[in-house]
Parts: structure tokens; C-alpha cells; sequence
């Protein structure tokens, strides 16, 4: 039997990046994968685009939210509102900078491997193809490597790739309640599993897999207010969960 897996596609002013074709030569491909669009208060035609995309198949779901929460409020809600039970519940960023057979790689890794909480790493190394800028990259490694300092502490590489896998059981539960940030609920979402079930658990559960393609798309949502939001985020995530 098939490991069933929802994957959650946040999406906000995405008309001009969704590429309707890739998502349904997938699905095609992939019957056991489920997903489920959300979006996310647009303004633009991303609206028409996923309920014309969703119209294609059962396996295509779209939610429409009247006001634009943020990327972490999107997934929340995308879990939330699940039509059925999945083994696996996942999320990937809409203009597929992850590639889809990389989430299905990911899906089969945490199946075989028996993992709880699988997280696509982009780790540029000899075999992949990894197309990060380097300003991004540099900026990405300071924020990461503070993340897991003096907040994790678990030895996690790349907290905020936009593509995860994890198990339906303990995503609902991670999900439940709101955010405390924006753009860093990634690290909220790790945070919460060590604080509820241990670093071991984390440790013997939580993988990192360095994906084999990753493409920077550009066109970023994260503003450069974000930015000089993220000293206070931090704060904000460590009185919080301390």
C-alpha cells in the first residue's frame, strides 16, 4: 500500500509562477501524493489560475483565505481544513524552487527510514545542483547558524528550506497552535518538538536530506523589513519558548 502524503502549497500573488503543467504531469505520476493549494489573501490572479488548476483533478484542493496572514498562518490553515488522513503531511513553496520529484524523494526517505520529520537541507556539494546567490547563501548560513547556537541546538544545517515532510500525527499537533513569527515558524515548528518530546526524539526522528536540484527563483516574499525584523523574531522565539 502507497504512503499517502498532503502537501501543503502556500501562495500569495502566485498567478505569474504557478506552473500548472509540472503539478499535473505529477499527480499523474504520483497518485498517493494529495495536494492542497491556500491561498493566502492575493490580490492578483492567483484565485482563477487555482481553481481552474484544481478543477483537473481530485487530487488538487485549493482554500481561499480573504486576508493575507503570512506563509506560517497558510500552512496552519492548510492543515486545519485537511479533507481526509494522510500518513505524511508536507509543505513546499509555490514557484517550486524545490522540484516536486524532490518532495517525492523526501516522502520515500522518511517511509523507508521510518522517520518522523524529514527536511530538505541545501547543501551545495560535488553531484547536485544546488543555484543558490551568493548574497543569499551568506546571509542564510549567519541566520542559520545563529538559529541553532543559541535556540535549537541540534546540529540542524538548513532550518529554513521551504520543503518538509512529516508525519500526519505529529504535524497536526505542531500546527495547532499560531505562530509567534512570520518567516521563522520553521524553526518554531523544530523548536516545538524538542520542547515536547525531548532532544533524543529529535535526534532519532528528525533528518536532514541534502536535496540533489534547488533553484533560487527570486522574487522572494520575505521584504527587506523582515529582515531587520529578524534580531526581535529571535527574541521573540526564545522568551517565548524558553
Amino acid at each position: 500500500m502507497n504512503t499517502t502524503c498532503a502537501i501543503i502549497i502556500p501562495c500569495f500573488n502566485e498567478a505569474n509562477r504557478i506552473d500548472s503543467e509540472k503539478f499535473k504531469t505529477f499527480e499523474k505520476q504520483n497518485s498517493n501524493i494529495v495536494f492542497y493549494f491556500i491561498n493566502d489573501g492575493s490580490t492578483d490572479d492567483t484565485r482563477p489560475v487555482l481553481d481552474e488548476l484544481c478543477k483537473s483533478s481530485s487530487h488538487f484542493n485549493v482554500l481561499h483565505l480573504e486576508k493575507n496572514g503570512g506563509k506560517a498562518e497558510a500552512i496552519r490553515q492548510g492543515i486545519l481544513n485537511l479533507k481526509t488522513d494522510y500518513d505524511y503531511i508536507g509543505y513546499l513553496d509555490a514557484d517550486l524552487s524545490t522540484p516536486l520529484k524532490e518532495i517525492d524523494r523526501l516522502l520515500k526517505f522518511a517511509q523507508d527510514n521510518h522517520k518522523k520529520f524529514v527536511m530538505g537541507s541545501r547543501i551545495k556539494i560535488v553531484g547536485n545542483a544546488i543555484d543558490r546567490r551568493l548574497k543569499r547563501h551568506i546571509s542564510g548560513r549567519i541566520v542559520a547558524t545563529i538559529i541553532d547556537s543559541f535556540i535549537l541546538r541540534l546540529g540542524i544545517y538548513d532550518t529554513q528550506c521551504g520543503a518538509k515532510i512529516i508525519d500526519s500525527q505529529l504535524a497536526k499537533e505542531l500546527f495547532k497552535e499560531p505562530f509567534q513569527t512570520k518567516w521563522l515558524f520553521d524553526v518554531e515548528l523544530i523548536l516545538r518538538t524538542k520542547l515536547k518530546y525531548g532532544k533524543t526524539y529529535c535526534l532519532e526522528n528528525m533528518v536532514e536530506v541534502p536535496l540533489l536540484q534547488w533553484q533560487d527563483i527570486g522574487q522572494s516574499k520575505i521584504t527587506f523589513g523582515d529582515i531587520l525584523k529578524l534580531p526581535s523574531d529571535f527574541i521573540k522565539i526564545y522568551t517565548h519558548y524558553k
